[in-house]
C-alpha cells in the first residue's frame, strides 16, 4: 500500500526533547497577555482569580483594547501592567518584558509570528487554537522550544471539560478495558459568529481546519506520543454545499472556487491499532456537538447529547467509590448498566437516567465519581469565570500551578504539533484521492 510522507526535518544543532520538560518553580507566575479581543478579555479575568499570579504586560493593536484591559485590572484591584499597543508591539512586549508567559489569544493567521518571537526571548508560550496550519509552521515551532527548552501550549480548553476528564481517569484506572476506538470532531453551524478572516480561509483550505477540540481529548485518552503514536491517516469530504452562499453573506460578494467541503471525515489508526474518527462541519444546521466517545474492551462511554455509559461486566470500582456498599450486582443488573430501556421489543436502547426500582447509580452520577479533585474544589468559582462549565478555567489553573511548582505541563509542544498536523495532513489525503498520509513523528526518536 502507498502511504504518502511528508519531510520531517532533521533536528537542529542544540535543540533537545522537551517531553516531561520541567522549569525551576515560580513563586510568582508573571504572565503578558497578547490579543485583548472577546477570548483575551476571558482570559485577562481568569487569570484576576488563579494563585501565585501577577500580570505584568497587556498588548493588542487597537489603542480602546488596551485601555479596556488596563480599567478591568483595576476593577479587579490588580497592579498596572506594562501597555503595549500597535501592529508589531508584541515583538517590543516580548523583548522588554520580564513575564515568565506569554498568552496569546490573537486571530489564527498572527498566532505563528508571535509564538516564535516570544520563544526566541525565552518565554514560556500559551497560545490559543490552532497554533498552527501548516507543517511548516508546527516544525518551526517545535524547533524553536526545543532550541530554547521552554513550554509551548495550545490552549485546547476541551480536554479539561468535565466528561473528558473523567473518562481519562476511568481510562487509566481500567474501567473501560483496553481502549480500542476513540471519536470526536466538531459540529458547529457557526452562523452569525462568521468573520471575513474565517470564511475567507474555509474558501482557500481544504480539510480539517479546526480539529484540535476533537482530537485533543482523544490524544490524551489514547496516551499519544507517551505508549503509543498515530501514525496514518485517510481524509474525504463532501463537496461545498454551502459554503459559497456563506460567503457571499459575509463577504458581500459571489464565489465560484470555494474550497472546504462542508463535512469533512478522517480515520487514524495507530502504531498498536486503534483507531480514530473525526468529523468536522461548521457549514450545516445541527447541534454543537464535539461527538466524544470512547469504545473499550470492558465498557463505551459518549457525551452527546447525553452521557452514556454501558459496562459489559461488571462495576470495577475501589472500595472508595460511593456506590462500592451495594450489592453485587446479578447478571440482569449487569446489563441494566447504562441503563437501557426495551421499547416495543426493539433493540436496548442507551440513556443516562436511573430505573429507580433498582436503585442504580445513572451514567452521571457515575462519571462525576472520576473527575480530578480541583475541579470539585474550583467548581463554584471556575463556573462564574467561564460559560463552559469552567474548563478554560480550570486549563489556566492548571498551567499557572505547573509553572509556579516547576512541574511538566499537561499538554506539551508536540502535543500542539500532533493536533494541530491534522489540517494539512487531511488536505494532502483528500487532494491526493483519500490515500493515506503518514503522520510525522514531531519528537523525531
Amino acid at each position: 500500500m502507498t502511504i504518502i510522507t511528508s519531510p520531517i526535518p532533521n533536528k537542529p544543532a542544540g535543540c533537545k526533547n522537551v517531553k516531561l520538560l520541567a522549569l525551576p518553580p515560580l513563586s510568582t507566575v508573571k504572565v503578558a497577555f497578547v490579543g485583548l479581543g472577546h477570548r483575551g478579555m476571558q482570559a485577562l479575568q481568569r487569570w484576576c482569580y488563579i494563585p501565585h499570579v501577577e500580570i505584568v504586560a497587556v498588548c493588542d493593536v487597537e489603542t480602546s483594547a488596551v485601555e479596556k484591559a488596563a480599567r478591568l485590572l483595576k476593577e479587579e484591584g490588580k497592579a498596572m501592567p506594562s501597555v503595549y499597543q500597535g501592529q508589531e508591539a508584541y515583538e517590543q512586549l516580548c523583548r522588554e518584558s520580564d513575564a515568565h508567559l506569554i498568552y496569546i489569544c490573537t486571530d489564527w493567521h498572527t498566532h505563528v509570528p508571535i509564538v516564535l518571537a516570544a520563544l526566541s526571548h525565552e518565554k514560556n508560550v500559551a497560545v490559543e487554537v490552532p497554533a498552527a496550519m501548516t507543517l511548516s509552521e508546527i516544525w518551526q515551532i517545535v524547533d524553536a522550544a526545543e532550541r530554547v527548552q521552554r513550554h509551548c501550549m495550545m490552549l485546547e480548553n476541551s480536554v479539561y471539560d468535565h466528561v473528558e476528564l473523567a473518562t481519562l481517569e476511568m481510562v487509566r484506572q481500567g474501567l473501560l478495558g483496553e481502549v480500542v476506538h476513540v471519536g470526536g470532531g466538531y459540529a458547529h453551524a457557526l452562523g452569525e459568529r462568521w468573520t471575513p478572516w474565517r470564511i475567507a480561509y474555509n474558501k482557500d483550505c481544504r480539510g480539517d481546519l479546526y480539529p484540535t477540540h476533537g482530537i485533543g481529548p482523544i490524544c490524551r485518552i489514547l496516551d499519544i506520543h507517551r505508549s503509543d503514536r498515530m501514525q496514518t491517516l485517510v481524509a474525504m469530504d463532501t463537496a461545498a454545499f454551502t459554503g459559497p452562499q456563506v460567503y457571499q453573506q459575509v463577504m458581500g460578494q459571489e464565489c465560484a472556487d470555494f474550497s472546504n467541503g462542508d463535512q469533512t471525515s478522517i480515520l487514524i489508526r495507530t502504531e498498536k491499532g486503534k483507531t480514530i474518527q473525526l468529523q468536522h462541519n461548521v457549514m450545516t444546521p445541527r447541534p454543537y456537538s464535539r461527538m466524544f466517545e470512547v469504545v473499550g474492551t470492558k465498557g463505551y462511554l459518549s457525551k452527546y447529547p447525553i452521557v452514556q455509559l454501558y459496562l459489559k461486566d461488571h462495576l470495577s470500582i475501589s472500595n472508595e467509590h460511593p456506590f462500592s456498599h451495594q450489592k453485587p450486582l446479578n447478571g440482569e443488573q449487569k446489563q441494566a448498566i447504562g441503563y437501557q430501556d426495551r421499547l416495543n421489543g426493539e433493540e436496548d436502547r442507551l440513556n443516562c437516567h436511573a430505573n429507580e426500582s433498582e436503585s442504580l447509580p445513572n451514567s452521571a452520577q457515575i462519571v462525576e465519581q472520576y473527575l480530578p479533585s480541583y475541579v470539585s474544589e474550583l467548581q463554584s468559582l471556575a463556573a462564574q469565570l467561564d460559560n463552559r462549565g469552567g474548563m478554560s478555567y480550570f486549563m489556566d489553573y492548571r498551567l499557572a500551578m505547573a509553572l509556579h511548582h516547576g512541574k511538566p505541563l499537561d499538554m506539551d509542544v508536540y502535543d500542539l504539533a500532533e493536533w494541530c498536523s491534522i489540517t494539512e495532513l487531511s488536505r494532502i489525503s483528500i487532494e491526493n484521492g483519500s490515500m493515506p498520509v503518514a503522520i510525522p513523528n514531531f519528537i523525531r526518536e
